[in-house]
């Protein structure tokens, strides 16, 4: 196959990535100003775990669902969730929102004031997938540090604290953290590791934020639970619409404080909810049927990153934790665009981010024999002939 040409361009523009810089990350997207077009019917949509289809169960389970105004507090299904929410993450309240990105960006905004700055890992969703959300709603910066797939060090926060009472420099209000590290392979954060970072903030009088999206994949995987997890951070997202399956949703927990200063701003950029049960029973739903299971996609994704180690053209494969596989193609091999492109006219969609590194996703849509057709089709494309 002649590499030079491009693949599929036609059917592919809206899983080809756009990099916006060259260096260690670079994001996904083609959504400026495009319409993005449906995928061919039949196929097996490996590009994220938002995007699985709610099964008739779960669509059901919204029909009957007590209903009420959430903004006055009268929802008694938004209220069981976030009564179960906060409990299992061990905070006083929690806050239902449409998505993780308005929870993470809600949070900053409470926990900041203009002007100040915030510590996140270089590849971290808040940094890369949030559209500046931090300067634009909350107007403050990111501090980026380096960290070991999407995962840093206490060391690494206290040499990037700002020392206070200096006029001139931007003072240090917040550290986040990001569990499971999204393009880290979905690694998976050693409980240790996160409790020193957040005593290093404590100790420097700094806030903490732990970015929870996919905080149960990392509970199933390890056997240590959502409350250990979120110990000690002042705030934490969870996400109902990642591989938990829901087609809507995530909640924001913390202090009654903390959720009542948030509720505000919710309000503040239109994110008020009116009858958000019929909503909240979908992630009820999820929480009921769709967290033991997200063993099989870890399953699945060891199996990926196992197969993909033993090909050709294939340079590296970061170690698949949970259920996200992050490989890059040698110099010898295609583009990664050009993977996807060929990928998605044989029935796979999986995405590029950067020129030559590819994320594959498992979750509720895609099963044992997608996953066996999908290792088989890339063996074909990723191997010298």
């Amino acid at each position: 196959m002649d590499w030079r040409t491009p693949l599929g361009w036609h059917i592919a523009k809206h899983y080809v990535t756009t990099p916006i810089r060259e260096g260690r990350v670079t994001v996904a997207g083609t959504y400026g100003g495009t319409k993005p077009n449906p995928l061919p019917p039949g196929t097996a949509d490996f590009y994220s775990d938002g995007k699985s289809i709610p099964p008739r169960e779960m669509r059901e389970a919204a029909l009957d669902a007590p209903l009420g105004d959430e903004q006055k507090g009268e929802d008694p299904t938004t209220t069981k969730l976030l009564e179960r929410t906060a409990e299992l993450l061990g905070k006083e309240d929690a806050l239902f929102l449409p998505a993780a990105t308005m929870a993470n960006e809600i949070a900053i905004a409470v926990l900041c004031r203009p002007g100040d700055e915030i510590i996140c890992e270089r590849s971290s969703h808040i940094v890369n997938f949030e559209a500046g959300g931090p300067g634009v709603l909350a107007g403050v910066q990111t501090h980026m540090v380096d960290g070991e797939n999407g995962m840093f060090g206490p060391e690494q926060v206290s040499a990037a604290l700002r020392p206070k009472g200096n006029l001139y420099l931007p003072e240090t209000a917040l550290v986040s953290v990001e569990q499971t590290a999204n393009m880290g392979g979905g690694a998976i954060w050693p409980l240790q590791q996160m409790r020193d970072v957040v005593n290093v903030a404590a100790e420097a009088g700094i806030a903490t934020h732990l970015d929870g999206a996919r905080l149960m994949n990392a509970v199933v995987k390890t056997g240590i639970s959502a409350k250990e997890y979120s110990e000690g951070f002042d705030a934490v997202t969870i996400c109902f619409s990642k591989g938990l399956g829901s087609p809507f949703g995530a909640a924001l927990a913390g202090s009654e404080e903390f959720i009542q200063r948030a509720w505000r701003l919710r309000q503040l950029i239109g994110g008020g909810l009116r009858q958000s049960g019929f909503m909240g029973a979908l992630c009820l739903y999820a929480l009921d049927h769709y967290v033991d299971r997200l063993a099989d996609d870890h399953e699945r994704a060891t199996q990926i990153a196992s197969f993909l180690e033993g090909l050709e053209l294939v340079d590296t494969v970061l170690p698949a934790d949970t259920n996200i596989v992050i490989f890059t193609i040698s110099p010898q091999g295609p583009t990664a665009a050009q993977v996807v492109a060929e990928m998605l006219s044989r029935g796979f969609a999986i995405g590029a981010f950067g020129e030559r590194r590819i994320r594959i996703v498992t979750h509720l849509e895609v099963d044992q024999d997608d996953t066996d057709r999908l290792c088989g089709e890339l063996g074909n494309l990723l191997t010298s002939h």
